[in-house]
C-alpha cells in the first residue's frame, strides 16, 4: 500500500513529507485510513534524539484514531468502514506471563513500539500515525465507542492510558486525594481521570497562573512548588503524586506531601532524574516509583471510561504541514492541551 506521511530525516527534527509503502496484509491484519493523529512529546523526543540513535526516515506517532479499509482474512472483530485506534504498541510475543496478563507493555521479550523499531516477523522498521494509512495485527487495534469525538480522541491512546493505569494500579476512587505535578497534555488528563473517578485533585505546578484552567477541569486549585509555607501546610496530604514533567527534574520537594505509604509516579520524564532526599520517603513509608502505558485491555478501558464520563482531552486540530510549528511550542515548554493533525489533508497524489 503506497501512502505518505511526515518524517524525521535527521535529529534536528524537522519533519518534512515522506512517501512510503505499508506491508501488504498478513491474515490477521487490519489496513486502516489514518483520520487524526495525536501529537506527543514523546514524539519530539524522539525525533531530536534524546532516547538514542534512530532508524531515520523516521514517521512518529502513536495517538491514532482511523477508519478500517481492509481486514485479512483470519480477522474476527472489526470490518471495513470501523472506527478504531491505535496506541503505543503495535506487537508483542503474545506468549509470556506479562502478555497473558494483558500487560503487553511489560511484555518479556519486548514490546513492539508504534515506530521506530523493527518489525517481529519481517524486520522492517515501525512508521507511526504521522501518515495517511496504517497495517496493524488485530490484536493491537482498538474500539472507538460512539460516543467519543473522533477528532478529539486520539490523545486518550497514550495521555490518557499514561495517566489512567497508575491512577488504577494505585486503586484511586472516590476520596482519594491526587496531586498531579504538571498542566500539560499529560496532566490535564490526569485530573480530569481523577476527578471523574471521585478523587480529590490538586494540581502542583511552579506558580499559579493556570489555576484557572485547574479548576475548569476539575481541581481543587494549584499549590504552587515554589511557596515554601503552602508546600509545608500541605504536608501528608495526598495519597498519590503522578508526575508528568517531561524533562529532568527534582522530586524531593514533592515526596513531603505524600501520607504514609504514598506514591509518587513518574510518568513523564524517561531518563536521568535529579538526586532526590530518601529522608521522607524513609520517615512516611513513601516511594517513589516509574509506570509506563497500560495493556490493550486497560486501554479499551480508558476509551471506555472516557465515552461514559463525556472526558475528551483539550485539542487544539492542526494541519500535518503544521507540525513544526507545533513542535517548536512544545520544545518551549508545558502546554495545556494535545495537539492533532487532521490528516485529511495528506494525499498520496501529492
Amino acid at each position: 500500500m503506497k501512502t505518505v506521511g511526515y518524517a524525521a530525516y535527521s535529529s534536528d527534527a524537522i519533519m518534512a513529507p515522506y512517501h512510503f509503502e505499508r506491508r501488504a496484509l498478513r491474515a490477521n491484519d487490519v489496513a486502516i485510513e489514518i483520520l487524526y493523529s495525536g501529537v506527543c512529546h514523546s514524539d519530539l523526543h524522539t525525533v531530536n534524539g534524546d532516547w538514542g540513535p534512530q532508524p531515520y526516515p523516521l514517521v512518529p506517532g502513536h495517538e491514532i484514531i482511523g477508519r478500517v479499509l481492509e481486514v485479512g482474512p483470519e480477522v474476527t472483530h472489526y470490518k471495513a468502514g470501523d472506527h478504531v485506534g491505535v496506541g503505543c504498541m503495535v506487537d508483542s510475543c503474545q506468549e509470556c506471563d506479562q502478555c497473558h496478563h494483558h500487560e503487553e507493555q511489560y511484555c518479556r521479550h519486548g514490546m513492539t513500539p508504534t515506530y521506530g523499531a523493527p518489525d517481529r516477523i519481517d524486520g522492517e522498521i515501525t512508521q507511526g500515525g504521522y501518515s495517511k494509512h496504517i497495517v496493524v495485527r488485530e490484536e493491537f487495534v482498538l474500539r472507538i465507542p460512539g460516543a467519543l469525538d473522533l477528532s478529539r480522541a486520539a490523545p486518550i491512546l497514550c495521555a490518557g492510558i499514561t495517566t489512567f493505569s497508575p491512577l488504577r494500579t494505585w486503586n484511586i476512587g472516590k476520596g482519594s486525594r491526587v496531586g498531579v505535578i504538571g498542566l500539560g497534555g499529560l496532566g490535564h488528563m490526569a485530573v480530569k481521570l481523577a476527578v471523574a473517578m471521585g478523587a480529590e485533585v490538586t494540581v502542583l505546578s511552579r506558580s499559579k497562573k493556570k489555576e484557572e484552567e485547574a479548576k475548569s477541569i476539575g481541581a481543587l486549585g494549584i499549590l504552587a512548588s515554589t511557596d515554601e509555607d503552602a508546600m509545608a501546610a500541605a504536608a501528608a496530604s495526598m495519597d498519590l503524586i503522578i508526575d508528568t514533567v517531561p524533562v529532568e527534574h527534582d522530586v524531593t520537594p514533592y515526596t513531603p506531601l505524600l501520607d504514609i505509604d504514598g506514591t509518587l509516579v513518574i510518568v513523564g520524564q524517561v531518563g536521568p532524574m535529579k538526586e532526590f532526599m530518601s529522608v521522607p520517603m524513609i520517615m512516611g513509608r513513601r516511594r517513589v516509583a516509574g509506570s509506563l502505558i497500560g495493556g490493550i485491555k486497560e486501554t479499551q478501558e480508558v476509551l471506555d471510561f472516557c465515552a461514559e464520563h463525556d472526558i475528551h482531552p483539550i485539542c487544539e486540530i492542526i494541519r500535518p504541514d503544521q507540525i513544526n510549528d507545533a513542535f517548536e511550542v512544545m520544545n518551549k515548554g508545558d502546554i495545556a492541551h494535545r495537539y492533532v493533525m487532521d490528516m485529511s489533508a495528506l494525499s498520496v497524489e501529492d
